[in-house]
């Protein structure tokens, strides 16, 4: 009878060991996941937050005529120079305006 008393009474040390650690490894890898989860969403925060600095920074079509006058002047002048091909002249012309 005492071994076997010996025997239960190490299962349940064992048994209770186990549990502890088990629990322990749990806990641990919860923490890792949400510093991760932290982690990402800081991540998409500051990218939410350049993304709108750089839309706030554009600047607004001009629908001043003068102004669209003297940026078609412009364009013109890159494409006599050679810097703008008829293609990207036609391109930028059209957002200019159309918009």
């Amino acid at each position: 009878m005492p071994g076997l008393l010996r025997g239960i009474a190490r299962t349940a040390v064992v048994a209770g060991t186990a549990t502890a650690v088990a629990g322990r490894v749990q806990r641990r890898q919860q923490g890792r996941w949400a510093a991760q989860e932290e982690q990402q969403a800081a991540e998409q925060e500051a990218a939410d937050q350049q993304q709108y600095a750089a839309q706030q920074q554009e600047a607004p079509p001009e629908s001043d005529t003068d102004s669209k006058l003297a940026q078609l002047k412009q364009l013109g002048e890159l494409r006599d120079a050679g810097v703008l091909t008829d293609a990207e002249f036609e391109g930028q012309k059209g957002k200019i305006l159309y918009g």
